[in-house]
Order: structure tokens, then sequence, then C-alpha cells
């Protein structure tokens, strides 16, 4: 496969060649299959696994890579990062590929040591679990790379790079992060930039707030990233017949990939014998199969790159031509070009919009034609299409011998393309002074008195704004119009409305609209018909989620797009040309006066800037406020996460980077798409026997004495397979066993399943269904919380009340970055070797002996580190375990699975869905004096970890005085996924809860919420009442003192006047200020901690405790260190860096419990903390003994004495905690949002959070979990819409519909301050947990949005017939239909129905 030294005839033979991190690759033949990825091969071909599967669909980053190309005439090599899931590896000749282990390393082998993008990252504690950081180092280095080779940009000052803050937090604006919350990595990547200031720059290894210097930070050295090897610039020179070289011949007629390097040779291929009976598919980049998921294989690829007609640019006069296989960034480069100062508006606004479609990595290698093809044939909701439609495009094609020019519009409008037609380029008209030049074409002025503007404007309304994330419409609109200057009537001399992805074929031109308004004066009156007649032009087809949105977006942005130029809203001034445009923030009126009455939040809706680079930052400064305690070092510190460096440079090993054993197959499983039905049978298509599948493994396979079980808890077990009848959609019923991970998924995907109702019932599809049927799990009463007071008393005395209000919550799924996984590998005598990726592997090892009847002393499952849990690890891992064990088993061959995103959110469940009926008194001042509440909770088909869910909920519910409280909870039992605990299982729902019934009761009095929640308080005696259990004396109960820090301040009542402000002068915009407190309470589990000296003195500890990204291992070493630093009164002996925390073995460690509910770090701590006790009790006698004799003793001395005297150096400590192991977490949360009420977006201006965390163990650490645990937080409530289809079965199934938040999403103000809260005897160290509690913190932000949305509805325009203006329910997650809706779908309607009336 690979060669060191190039070979002579390696072009004309056919192979592949390119090199990876400075190495030759040669493929030849039959190597590999052509439809392999770059990252299927450098995972399972190459040492190099720092890219990571994510997603397989280019939409998380984790995979992303950096590509460089020579270009041999002009010697230049330019970088691009792409995404590896998508790129072929068989289309990366002559391209150099560098991963991040490319840029450096930790470790001795390969030296050089760690790039400074590796050591920042780290430094910076942006990287958690560690699983999505070598995709975001790879992000920025390709951004440094590009910004490096990038003409006209000023020297960088030393250490720095010419990247701007802007672009640096644009780099990794398409990359996922479940962890960390993104802050920590925006500011990674900000300190390569010049144009930062140093001391914005949040909490890191490097300096203390004050005291920032670049030249503390880890040196950057312009020309370190992406060199290309001289090898392959030789190779390329040679194949090119450059320096007197013969060029290499055309690829062999036999291959299976093809090159052709002409237009007549793509049609002399397709129309060869070779392609008559074979699948054939043609290539440019591949993004495609990220859109639509291949379901079947290829026989043969053609790649197009090498035709230079398709990737020719020509510019003219009448404009620019495009080559179709040119990238969509060298498109929105082009455009830029042509854009610069102003020459051409159109084409800088094309190119500003052209970069909110996808990601960086994926635009790299995306092309312009073939995202045309997408819209054409395919029906892709594509932006391109609907902004070059309104620009006047057209198209040059072939179809067979026939070479063809047509408009776009009518390109789009053909019957969908096969192989046959080839689209060869784009031309995109110049706009001129004159008119527009299209073809022979020419739209000239219409008169001499009256001078002509050009408008042209686009606009989209997606759930992210920097892309990344299929609009949900999207629209351009461009117009010549004339002004007459005596009268100042506006009148559209030409207009064309092109709107997309609203649930349409392809992008439309609203033609009726443009003939009503062509030759009009544009008044309000004209506008207002126009807007009627074009929601009744956009109707998005049958099915489509969010119609009338969709409807109501295209009248908004009509709206915006010709309002600021409508007759009677702004002053006559005399029109300012630039060549014929107008500036695009102005849109048509580019002398608006601050005094005229155009709304100014109007004028910035959808308006882009078209500078060369945009300088305006995603993020604004943040503040972190940590305490460090140093009474017990190194605990206390902000240390740098065990492993960063690692996880950045790719070195640390999850469960899919341990090489393939010998022999191992790949698993992959078929799941039930049926609620409830009879399985009659499975049968793998045949049409795929080239897939080479090996078996199918069913519950037919399991051994004589085993039994059918996936997973099990304290409420009992679960079948690993549906059988006889499944229960609901998404319950595995076998496993395909394949040669590859990919052919697995394959034959899985077209597995042919025959089902039957006969004899069942209809299937239990919602929380309504259930109670209907009485269909419950049992839910035990020790489980529940003690009801307070007499509920009927309580009501009695109130002076209002409400009844049976309702709250409906949904599902959210866990989307950690590695989805499920195991590896399974056969031993000796019966015995089973097994990696998982799981928070639980005693509880796997357990399950596992169970389904294959064997003893648990039978079964090893090792883990060492876990790419995100956030509870999805927990009991919903045992199955994937369970399943690769049972084949391997049946097989006797190593087995690995990796679940593909689509089957871990189908399979996996998430977040219990809930609804919530509650009733209400109070009293006249917002006294609540009685609550109770009827909580029906949907299970799923299985118990899993569901009847202690009412418990959190209650528990986490009882933040506030309810005076009497009572309620009634029901655990349902349906036929939908089991849901299992997601982190603050319960809590979250039950804290936000609190909130609506807090904000319905202020609705009623007409007061302001925040009264009404001080109002309702714990005081230290309510807080006994409703926490007996775990109550606090008023040092201990934080609360109050939190809440006033928080809202008394001059500063939060001045936000509140600026608000409202804010709102009293803005139409289209409105402001939300919003404050949340939580109370959540914990409980400690027993956890093991075992602590072993080795001869040399270095240190292995053991921990129960699995890391997942909370930085367990990082205060567990903290914590051991200091243990066994008490020898030393002195602490002159660090042994911090003497320690290594090891994996979760369950032969070595037994009782390992469960990784969850926030206080496993703490108890894995002290376990660690009571071993090293044992420790230095053995130890302490030998030093005494030898410090008599000799003096002072070093660890070394020490450890060396205690060997030869047999002192026993290894100690196991079962930490049990108290008869209560329970304490309360407290902490508040001021979120301010700002609305949009033409389109529903929520922007979050800024979040502020004050967390009691105790004596922090690792302030670093401790404040990543609050900042990533909200904005996880900020998903639930406001952006991931989890949704289902009428069986149950999950359709937000990947990255292209279901959107965890980004950088661009999370408050552009993040100030977190950590609460030190003083010595606490009966918790660790004094310290307080941190995982889970904060997430609760996030309903602030749906809050604010709350109030945004009651500012709106106060106005006429916005207000909602029959509905009170301050009362509403305001959906979880609150997207941007939902918003908006609320805001009035007719607002644009009604506001200019208002202007009408009031004339």
């Amino acid at each position: 496969m690979a060669s060191s030294s190039p070979s002579s005839s390696s072009a004309a033979s056919g192979a592949v060649v390119f090199a990876v991190n400075g190495e030759r690759v040669e493929l030849r033949g039959g190597d590999v299959d052509p439809g392999a990825t770059l990252l299927e091969f450098l995972r399972t071909r190459t040492r190099f696994t720092g890219p990571k599967l994510g997603c397989g669909e280019g939409g998380c980053g984790a995979c992303v890579v950096l590509l460089s190309t020579y270009d041999a005439a002009s010697g230049a090599v330019s970088h691009a990062a792409a995404s590896s899931c998508l790129t072929l590896v068989h289309g990366l000749h002559h391209r150099a590929v560098t991963t991040t282990e490319g840029l450096g390393s930790s470790g001795r082998v390969r030296g050089g040591g760690l790039h400074a993008v590796h050591a920042r990252l780290a430094g910076f504690h942006a990287s958690q679990c560690g699983f999505c950081t070598p995709g975001v180092c790879m992000s920025l280095a390709a951004a440094l790379a590009a910004a490096e080779s990038a003409a006209g940009r000023p020297e960088p000052p030393e250490g720095f790079s010419r990247l701007t803050a802007a672009e640096a937090e644009r780099a990794v604006a398409g990359n996922l992060c479940r962890c960390t919350g993104y802050r920590p990595i925006a500011d990674a990547c900000k300190s390569f930039a010049a144009d930062v200031d140093l001391e914005d720059l949040g909490l890191n290894s490097f300096w203390r707030k004050g005291d920032a210097d670049a030249s503390k930070l880890p040196r950057y050295n312009e020309g370190s990233i992406g060199a290309f090897p001289e090898f392959l610039k030789a190779e390329i020179r040679v194949s090119l017949g450059i320096d007197g070289c013969t060029p290499a011949a055309l690829v062999r007629s036999e291959s299976s990939w093809h090159r052709p390097r002409s237009v007549d040779e793509y049609y002399k291929l397709v129309g060869s014998e070779l392609f008559g009976e074979s699948r054939t598919k043609v290539v440019v980049g591949n993004t495609a199969s990220g859109v639509y998921r291949e379901a079947g294989v290829y026989d043969r690829y053609i790649d197009l790159r090498d035709i230079p007609e398709l990737n020719s640019v020509n510019k003219d006069a009448r404009g620019v031509e495009i080559g179709a296989a040119v990238s969509i960034s060298r498109v929105i480069e082009i455009l830029r070009g042509e854009g610069g100062g102003c020459k051409d508006v159109v084409s800088g606004k094309i190119a500003d919009h052209m970069e909110k479609v996808a990601s960086p990595f994926i635009r790299n290698t995306a092309s312009l034609g073939g995202n045309l093809i997408m819209a054409q044939r395919d029906q892709f909701a594509s932006d391109i299409a609907t902004i070059l439609l309104a620009a006047g495009s057209s198209i040059c094609m072939q179809v067979s011998s026939e070479r063809l020019a047509v408009t776009l519009e009518e390109f789009l409008e053909m019957p969908p393309c096969d192989y046959k037609t080839l689209l060869l380029s784009i031309h995109i008209p110049h706009w001129t002074p004159t008119g527009v030049l299209s073809g022979d074409r020419t739209l000239n002025r219409t008169g001499s008195t009256r001078g002509t503007y050009v408008l042209f404007e686009t606009c989209r309304a997606a759930p992210r704004p920097l892309g990344n994330a299929v609009a949900y419409l999207n629209s351009a609109f461009s117009a010549q119009a004339a002004l007459d200057e005596t009268s100042g009537i506006l009148i559209l001399d030409k207009l064309c409305l092109a709107f997309g992805a609203y649930g349409t074929q392809h992008a439309i031109r609203a033609k009726n609209v443009e003939k009503f308004l062509v030759g009009k004066p544009i008044t309000a009156s004209v506008l207002l018909e126009a807007c009627k007649v074009l929601k009744n032009t956009i109707v998005p087809k049958e099915g489509t989620r969010h119609a009338a949105y969709r409807s109501s977006l295209a009248v908004s942005f009509l709206f915006s797009f010709l309002y600021p130029v409508t007759r009677g809203t702004l002053k006559p001034v005399k029109a300012v040309h630039f060549n014929g445009c107008v500036t695009s923030g102005s849109n048509g009126n580019p002398n608006c006066e601050p005094d005229t009455h155009v709304d100014a939040s109007l004028m910035e809706i959808n308006s882009v800037k078209s500078s060369l680079y945009s300088n305006d930052r995603i993020l604004e400064s943040s503040k972190q406020i940590i305490e460090i305690n140093k009474d017990y070092l190194p605990v206390g510190i902000p240390a740098k996460k065990v492993g960063a460096e690692l996880q950045a440079s790719g070195e640390a090993v999850f469960v899919d980077d341990i090489p393939s054993p010998k022999d191992c197959l790949y698993g992959a499983f078929i799941y039930s798409t049926k609620p409830l039905a009879h399985v009659k049978g499975i049968e793998l298509d045949p049409s795929l026997k080239q897939l080479k599948t090996v078996a199918v493994v069913t519950v037919n396979d399991i051994p004589e004495g085993g039994s059918n079980v996936g997973a099990n808890t304290v409420f009992g077990p679960e079948p690993l397979f549906g059988d006889p009848i499944t229960q609901c959609a998404g319950e595995p019923l076998g496993v395909v066993i394949a040669e590859t991970q990919r052919l697995a998924n394959i034959a899985a995907k077209r597995a042919v399943i025959n089902y039957s109702t006969e004899n069942l019932d209809t299937p239990v599809l919602s929380i309504e269904e259930a109670v209907k049927r009485c269909s419950y799990f049992e839910t035990l009463p020790f489980l529940l919380p003690q009801k307070i007071g007499d509920f009927s008393k309580g009501m009695a005395e109130a002076d209002q009340k409400i009844y049976s209000a309702e709250v409906k919550l949904n599902s959210q799924y866990y989307f950690y970055m590695e989805t499920q996984t195991a590896l399974a590998i056969p031993d000796e005598d019966n015995c089973m070797v097994v990696y998982s990726s799981s928070q639980c592997p005693e509880t796997a090892q357990n399950v596992i002996a169970k389904c294959l009847g064997i003893p648990c002393h039978n079964v090893r499952v090792i883990t060492r580190r876990v790419g995100g849990g956030f509870g999805g690890k927990a009991v919903r891992s045992l199955p994937v375990a369970t399943a690769c064990a049972l084949a391997a088993f049946k097989l006797h061959r190593p087995i690995r699975m990796y679940l593909e995103r689509k089957t871990d959110i189908i399979m996996t469940g998430g977040r219990h869905p809930m609804k919530i009926c509650y009733s209400v008194g109070f009293k006249s001042d917002g006294k609540i004096t009685a609550l109770h509440i009827d909580l029906f909770i949907n299970a799923g088909m299985t118990k899993d970890v569901s009847p202690i869910i009412p418990h959190n909920f209650i528990e986490a519910l009882k933040k506030y005085n309810w005076g009497a409280f009572s309620y009634d909870a029901k655990v349902c039992k349906t036929n939908i996924s089991t849901k299992s605990a997601m982190r603050g299982p319960g809590e979250v729902q039950g804290s936000y809860v609190a909130e609506a019934i807090i904000e319905h009761v202020a609705s009623a009095l007409s007061t302001d919420a925040n009264l009404v929640r001080q109002r309702n308080l714990h005081t230290v005696e309510s807080l006994a009442l409703f926490h007996s259990e775990c109550a606090e004396d008023a040092i201990g109960y934080t609360l109050p003192s939190i809440c006033d820090q928080l809202t008394a301040s001059e500063n939060y009542q001045h936000r509140l006047e600026m608000v409202q402000s804010f709102n009293g002068n803005n139409k289209w915009k409105k402001r939300g200020l919003s404050f949340v407190p939580i109370v959540h309470k914990v409980l400690s589990r027993p956890t093991p901690g075992k602590v072993s000296i080795f001869n040399d003195g270095s240190i292995a500890v053991e921990v129960g405790g699995i890391e997942l990204g909370q930085g367990l291992w990082t205060k567990v070493k903290q914590m051991a260190a200091f243990g066994l630093g008490q020898l030393w009164a002195d602490k002159s002996q660090d042994l911090f860096e003497r320690i290594r925390v090891i994996q979760a073995d369950t032969l070595s460690v037994v009782q390992g419990g469960w990784t969850t509910g926030s206080t496993t770090s703490e108890s894995s701590c002290e376990a660690v903390r009571c071993a090293c006790n044992i420790l230095v009790d053995r130890l302490k006698p030998v030093k005494e003994q030898f410090e008599e004799k000799q003096g002072n003793i070093s660890w070394d001395e020490l450890i060396s004495k205690a060997i030869m005297v047999g002192v026993d150096l290894s100690a196991r400590e079962y930490y049990v905690p108290g008869p209560s192991g329970s304490y309360l977490n407290y902490g508040a949360a001021a979120s301010e949002v700002e609305i949009d009420l033409l389109t529903g977006a929520t922007t979050i201006l800024r979040s502020d959070l004050l967390y009691d965390c105790g004596q922090s163990l690792n302030p670093a650490v401790d404040l990543g979990q609050v900042e990533g645990a909200f904005v996880q937080g900020i998903g639930y409530f406001m952006s991931e819409e989890y949704v289902t289809n009428s069986n149950g079965l999950v359709v937000s199934d990947g990255t292209w519909t279901y959107k965890i938040p980004t950088v661009d999403t999370i408050p552009k103000q993040f100030n977190v301050e950590l609460f030190n809260s003083g010595f606490h005897k009966k918790r660790v160290l004094s310290s307080k947990a941190s995982g889970e509690p904060p997430l609760l913190l996030a309903a602030s932000v749906h809050c604010a949005t709350r109030e945004a949305i009651r500012a709106a509805r106060k106005e006429l325009h916005c207000s909602v017939s029959g509905s009170s203006p301050s009362h509403f329910d305001l959906k979880v997650p609150a997207i941007m239909p939902v918003v908006k809706e609320l805001c009035g779908l007719d607002n644009v309607e009604r506001y200019l129905e208002s202007l009408l009336s009031s004339k």
C-alpha cells in the first residue's frame, strides 16, 4: 500500500500517490475500496487516529484534517480544512494530508514536541472529553495557514499570526463540542490573533488576570503548519512534464476510479461498455454523501477535478464565468475580488451569503456545480441556487454531445439530471450603473430625470447564524428602481424575488408578486397587497414542518427589503451612487438620517457587510472569577486537565482508536422501524452480496445458559433483542457482521424485516394515550419525596388561584461526540475482554456474563476514557457492549461496533418527555400558599432508571417555598425508545416548571416575575422543611446572598432600564432580561480507590469513576499528591507529576459503580485520600526511623527503604458516604436576550452565572463544567428539536436536523463566578459538585426570551387575538418558529394595516 520512494510508473498504472503527515502513501489496484473515505483509511490503514468519526455527515468537525495542494507552475502551496469523513481517499492524488499528529506530539517517539495550537488549546482549558479537540485543532491550524498565505496581510507581532480575532472565532464555527460551552475554545483560537487584547481572554494556565503577556504563550512560528513534502512536489512536476520530464499517461481503463482530462473523455468513459451495468458515482468533493447517506456501494467513480474546463474562471465585462468543479470557498474569493472596493456590491453580498452555507471544511471541498446539481436533482434546500437565481445567473451544460446555455431558472425546472448531464460552468453577471448585463439582454435606465438604482439583498433564517444549518427559508431579491428626484417616489422597473428551502422542489421566483410590484410606486398599501399575494405563493408542500412560519418568513424578508424605501417612511434625500449600487447596510436608503422614522432594528435585519474581511466578532468579553483555596495543595489550584495535550495532539486513545486485532470483524445493529409488531423474519438484501457480510446475530445465537438481556438496573433487566415482539421503533433486532464498519452499516440499513401486527393492540405512543390506557410502571413509595402541609388549607388562604395549567416538555438527545462503541475480543478458557465506552463498566460485566451464561470473572471490561457521556453512556451503553460480546462469542473472532450517528440517536433515547399539570394559590403580593403537581413521565418501553425521575423532578421543583405542596406522579410505559438519565435527569424539568409557575403567577398579578421569585425563595426554616435530609444553617444556605449579589446591584437595575429603553425605541427587535435561581440536591455514592507505589517511586491510581471529560482524573491526581504529600509537613516533595491515573478494569477494581450524578469525582477523590492515608500510616514509621538516623529523606529514598523492610505499597479503600450522603447546591443566573420579531431569531446577549462550588477541588475544571452544562442547557431550552414520526421513530437523526449549540449561539458576554462557601465537614474537603446543577440555570435564557416576547406582544401588530399578552405558553425548545408565532405570524401585515388606518 505505502512506499517510501517515488515510483516512476505510479501515475501510468493508475496508482494514487499522496502524503500523510509527510509520509508517502501509494495506493494500487484493489488496495483500498474506491468508496473508502480518508477518515476510514486513516483510522484503519495508518497509525494516525487523531481525526475522529463524530457524524459521518460533515456536520461536526471531529474529522477535520488539513489538505494542501501544490501548484507546480507558480510554486505556491494552498491549504484548506477538509472533512475527512466525506473526502474519498482515491481523490487525494498528489495532495498532502496533515492530521493533528502531523502538527506535533507530546511523546518522545516522534519528537518535535507539541505545536502551539495543541499547547494553547490545553492551556486555555479548552478540552474536556477531548473527542472533538483534534478537529478543533485542525480547523484552527487551517485558518492559521490560510491567513499566512493570504496576500496583502501585514506582518504580525512576534508570537502572533496574521489571523484576526473575528476570523479565529469563525474558524471553529462549524466544529461541535458538547462539553466545554465553546468559550475557552474561542479564547484559545483568539490568542493567535494580533488584534486581540490578551487581557480579554479567559482563565488559562499561562498567566493570572492582569498579567497577560504574549511571551508567556507557547510560541507560534509561521511556516510550522502544512509543509508540503519535497518528494511529492517532485512527483507532481514529473507528472506534468515540468523540468523536462515526460507527462504520465492516463489512468488504466480497468481501474474503478477514473480521472478524465476533458469533457470528451468523460463522455467516452460513461458511454463505454465498462459503465453499462455498473453503478457509477460522479464526484468532486463527495460532500453530497453527507446529505444523502449512501445505502449501497458503487462499482466505479468518476472524479471531475482533472477536467480543466470545469476548474476555469473567466472574467469579462459581462460578468464572471466559474467552472462547475470550483469549490464554494474559491467562489467566495473570486466574488470578493469582484466586489472589493464596492466595484460590484452584489458580488460581495453573494459571497457573504455563501459564507453562511455549511462550514469552512465543507465549503473548501464542495463544488459550486455540485450544490446546484443537488438542488436540481435531489431537491436539496440550496442557498446558492436561490441567490444565484436572483442575481440573473445562467448555466452552461452538456447533455451527451449537445452543449446548452440556459438560465438558472430553466435549469432548475428541467427533469432531474443523471450522469449523462455534465454541468460545465455558471455565469454570474456584473451589475453596473446602467443596469444588469445578462447575456444579450440589458436593463437600461428608464428616463433621464430619474436616477437608476440597483437593489440587491439576500436573506436566510436558520437555527444557527453562521451556517452549518439548513435554512427554514432563504431568499434573494434584485431590483432596478428609478427614483423621481422631484417627487421622491421610487418605482420598480425590473424585479426578481427568489425563494427557496421552504419545502419546495427547488428555488423559485415569485413572478406574480414581481408582476404586481413592477411599475408601481412603493407605498405601504402596495407593499401590504404584495405581502398578501406572496403569502399565498410561498406555500410549503404537505408535510413540511413549520409551514406557516416559512410562509411568514417570506413576507418578513420582502418587507425588510422594500419597506425602508417605501414612500412616506423616509425623507427625500439626494441619492448617493456607488457605481449604480446601494450600500448593503442601508438597502436602498444610503443617506437615511437617524431621525428618520425607519426603525433602526429593521435596517439591520439581514443586512450583510461586503467588506473583504468582516471584523464582526461572534463573542464579546467574558469574565471568570474564581477563588483559589491553598489549604490542601495541590488540591484547589486550577491545574490543567490531565491528558489535555494528548487529546489535542490525537495521542489520547479512545475505544475506537485501539488497533483492530487480527481477523477483526465489524457489527451494525438492525433495528425495528415499527412500534409494536411481531418480527417474523430478518433477511439481508440479496442485491448486496458484494458486501461480504459474514453473519447476522440474533436472539437465536444466545448460547445455552445465557439469556436475552441487554441492560440491567436495580429496577430490573431489559431485553437485548426484540423477540418475538418488538416493543418500539428503534429496538435492536439483530446485528449484521461484515468485514468493515461501512459495509456492516450499509447491510444493516438494507435489511428486510418481515413484520406482523396480527392480534396486537395499537401502540401507546404518547403520555395521553398511556393515561387513557393506564399504561404505567410501578413507582415504589420509598423513592418519592414527602409532601408538605395541607394543600386544601393552603388554597383556602390564597387570594387568587390558577387551576389545571399545563406544561409539556419534549426529549433531548445526548449528542456525545463519540457514539456508542465497543470492542470484544475472545480470550482463552471461555473468557471475553471488552473495551467499552461506558459510565458503568461493572454493570456491563454483569450483563455480558448473564447474556453469555458465563461467570463474571470470565468477563473483563476495560474503559480508559469516554468521549462524552451525559448519562447516555450508562445504561444505554450496555446493549452495545453486550451485542458486541455476543457476536464475538459466537464467531470466535474479535468484533467491534461503532454506531453511526443516526443509529445512535434512534436507539439511545434521551431525556424524559413530560406532561405537568399544576394548580397554584397565591396572595396578592405574590406569596404562594399552595401548589399541586400532576406529573406524567414518558419512560418509553422499559424502566431503565425512570422510577427515580419523579424524585429528582420534585426535589428540583422544591427550590421555592410553595407553602403547602402536594403531587401525584406517574411513570408511563409507552412504545417509544427507552428514555434514560441525561445530565440533570428530572431536575432540569422540575426546576424549569418551577419557573413556569412563578411566571404564570406574575402574569396573573401583572407584576415583575423577579419580585415573585424573591418573595418565594426559601428561608433557612422553610428550606429545612422542604429538604429535611440535608438542611443547611444560615452560613451554608448561600442562595439568598447569591441572588442579592446578582440582582440587587446597580448594574442589574441599569440593564433592566436599558432593556426597557431599547424596547421602547425598536419596533422589530425586543429584549428581555430574566433571573433564575436553583437548589439542586446531589447524592454521593460508594466508590473504590486504589493507590500503588512502584519501585522507582512512581504512583498508579485506580478508581471506580470513569473519565468522561469532567476532569475526574485531574482531581484524583491532585488528591493523591495531597494525600501522599502529607508525609512532609513542609510540602517539600511535589508528587503530582509522579502520579498516573489508569483505566478502569473490572478485574482489577471491583464495585466500581456508576459514574453519574455529579459526585463521582469527589467520591473517587475521597476514596483515594483514604487509601493514601493507609499508605502514609505505613510509610510514616519508616520515614521517622530513617530521619532519626540520617536527617531529611526524599520520596525516592523513602520508597527504597520501605521496599527493603517489606512495607505493602498498595492500598485500597472503599469510600462509603455518611447516612445521608446528600447535600444541596445553589446558584443563579441572569440572562439577557434579543429577539427578531420578523424571523423569531434569538440572540443571547449576556449571561451572568454565580455558582456555589464550595471549596473547589480544581476551579478550572469546575468552571469548565459550569460553562459546558449551561450551554448544553441552552440547547435543551432553545434549539434542540427532538422530532419523531407517526411510529415514534426519531427523525431528527443527525447533524442536519438536530441542532446543538455552536460557538455562534452561546452568550456573547459569558460571565461566570464560582462562589466559595467555605468549610463544610460533611463534604469532601468542603467541595461541591459542578457537573449537572449549572445546566438548570440555562432556563434563564428561556425566561428572558419569554420577557422579550411579552414586550413584543404589547405592540399592536404583535398582539395575538384571543390571548393574554402577558401569559402564553412558550414551548421548549423555543426555536425560531415558536418565537415568531408568539410574536404574530402576520405581524408585518398588521403593522402595514395599522400604518394605513392611521392616515
